[in-house]
Parts: structure tokens; C-alpha cells; sequence
């Protein structure tokens, strides 16, 4: 029988109705007392680093989830977090560049409805993570809705919906069917783990809207080593912020050019607006990669290194099927 390890960081999975709202009060024991079917093909220890609504998740609590891991991971087979559904998607992404070539299966499980509400999708979403935690699988994962979703391909795109999570530019890994994990895509037998312990939290992302000022560009990139710019369609700076964009480069600053279209990615060679800047500054594009795959890898990027040539190495080296180019 394997011996999984559930890490509870609270969020609505765990959460009870307060005079404020809800908020997460349970206890990890309380959700596997919701769970008691999961005893008949696995043994459990719960343990909380954490007990906050995932809106005040933070890089340093990404730290300190891989921390946790790092120090119990010669004593489980698999792992269980239990997160909220607001950032599951930044944390799987992050986790999965600070934990790197595991064997064992990471995974990030939430609810959209308290587990002890009678409607809840709670309970069954833990129960499958548990079963596909067992599976022997490797890598960091999302569960939800019995779907698999690699942990730099997923977005939360409902909600309110059960199937709040999709997987962006890349399909399914595996979905659980009646008990049963079903895999779609081979997954590679890794050796020894490698843990990471830095990130560089001063990345910021900017949205560009018609309209916003050069002053707000120049800004947001003044206050950050690394700024991902969220453009239009594949991807292209407007005239506007020429200005802004040579002096943030000559800066020093190490800058992304992404698109707002969660589908099909970026190619900013294809219009004058895009084919310029990659030419003149060499900014790097994150093609299929997620929005929050984007923003977690360039954190852990500018935590390995500063030198241009060897983040551009980092940043185009496929992880946990992040990046497909």
C-alpha cells in the first residue's frame, strides 16, 4: 500500500462559512475523515505548512511548499496539496521548476465548494488525487474534475463551473474513470530529484490596454529585474512605448514579450510590431507556454542567474512539457 503525504494550504477545499465568508478552517484530518474510501488503497499522513485563501499565496510560500517536500520526500511515494483554486495554477507552475526530474507524483488538488457542503466536488477531486498520487506516475500535476493537467499547462478558466481548470496548448496527461487512472500521455521515468531553492520575485507582468500611458510602462519595468509584457494577438510593442522599451533594455532588464490569447501562442516575428523589438533587443517569447508557466519560469530563471545568455538557455529549455516549439 503506498504512503502518500497531504499537504494542506487551506483554501476553499478546506474552508467553513464565517460572518466575512467563507475562509479555510479545517483541519487536514477533517478532510480525510471526508474521505474514509481512500484508506482501502493508500496510508496517509496530512501535515499543514499553510492555512490561507490561495488569493495571499506568495513565491515564498512556493519555497517553503518545495521545502516541505524536499525534507519528506525519501519517506512517501507520492504528494497531495490541497490548495486553493485562485493561484493553483501559479503554484503548480512554480513547483514545478523548483522541483525538477521527480519520480514521484506532485499533486496540487482544490475544490470549487467546501468539502463539507453536500454538493461539494471536494470530495471526489482528493480522492482521485490520492489514487493518481498512488498511480506511480512522475512530475507535477493538477487534479480536478478527473482530469490530469500538467502543472505548466494549466488555467483556471470557470469560476464557478466543477471543471474549473483546462489545460492550455497541450492535452490532458491522464484522466481518472471509475477509479481508475487513465494515461494519454507517456509519462518519463526520472532519477534523483532536483530541488531549487531561489527565485527572483521581482518579475512583474503587465497587461497592455489601448490607452495606458508610456509613464505606466516605464514604471511597472523600473520596479522589476523581469517583466513579461502581455500583448496583443502573437505579440508586438506599440509605437507608444518604444521610448520606454529602449531605455528598460538598456537597463539591464530581461523582458518577455507574451500575448493576452490563451490559445496558440505567441510568434512576434510575424508583424512589424513584434519582428522590430525581437530583432533590435532580442526579447525573449514564451510561444506556448501559459501566462502562469511564463511569469513562475522567469521568476526561477533570474534565480539561477543574471547572465543573458545562459537565462535565454534556461528560459527555452523545455520543463514538464511547458514549452513545445
Amino acid at each position: 500500500m503506498k504512503h502518500i503525504l497531504l499537504i494542506a494550504t487551506g483554501g476553499t477545499i478546506a474552508s467553513g462559512k464565517t460572518a466575512a465568508g467563507l475562509a479555510p478552517v479545517l483541519a487536514p484530518e477533517e478532510l480525510l475523515a471526508r474521505v474514509p474510501d481512500a484508506k482501502s488503497f493508500c496510508q496517509v499522513r496530512a501535515i499543514q505548512p499553510l492555512k490561507l485563501d490561495s488569493t495571499n499565496i506568495s513565491p515564498q510560500h512556493w519555497l517553503l511548499l518545495a521545502q516541505v517536500i524536499e525534507e519528506h520526500y525519501s519517506h512517501f511515494d507520492g504528494f497531495v496539496i490541497c490548495h486553493g483554486t485562485d493561484t493553483l495554477a501559479y503554484t503548480a507552475a512554480a513547483l514545478s521548476y523548483l522541483i525538477q526530474h521527480t519520480s514521484k507524483p506532485i499533486v496540487l488538488t482544490g475544490a470549487q465548494k467546501p468539502i463539507d457542503q453536500e454538493d461539494t466536488d471536494a470530495r471526489q477531486n482528493l480522492l482521485d488525487s490520492l489514487r493518481y498520487a498512488c498511480s506511480g506516475d512522475s512530475g507535477v500535476s493538477i487534479v480536478f474534475s478527473g482530469h490530469v493537467i500538467a502543472g505548466t499547462r494549466a488555467r483556471k478558466t470557470r469560476t464557478k463551473s466543477y471543471n474549473a481548470f483546462s489545460s492550455i496548448n497541450f492535452p490532458d496527461l491522464a484522466e481518472i474513470r471509475d477509479q481508475r487512472v487513465v494515461r494519454f500521455i507517456p509519462y518519463t521515468q526520472a532519477g534523483a530529484p532536483v530541488f531549487f531553492h531561489r527565485l527572483d520575485t521581482k518579475v512583474a507582468l503587465l497587461k497592455l490596454t489601448p490607452g495606458l500611458p508610456p509613464e505606466a510602462f516605464a514604471t511597472v519595468g523600473s520596479l522589476c529585474t523581469g517583466l513579461v509584457i502581455e500583448s496583443y494577438g502573437v505579440g508586438g510593442i506599440p509605437d507608444l512605448y518604444l521610448d520606454q522599451l529602449e531605455a528598460l533594455v538598456q537597463a539591464g532588464k530581461t523582458i518577455v514579450l507574451a500575448t493576452q490569447v490563451p490559445q496558440e501562442g505567441s510568434d512576434i516575428s510575424v508583424y512589424q510590431v513584434g519582428h522590430r523589438v525581437k530583432e533590435r533587443y532580442g526579447l525573449l517569447e514564451p510561444y506556448d507556454m501559459t501566462l502562469e508557466a511564463t511569469v513562475t519560469k522567469l521568476m526561477w530563471v533570474l534565480g539561477q542567474t543574471q547572465e543573458q545568455d545562459e537565462i535565454r538557455r534556461l528560459f527555452y529549455s523545455p520543463i514538464n512539457y511547458d514549452l513545445l516549439f
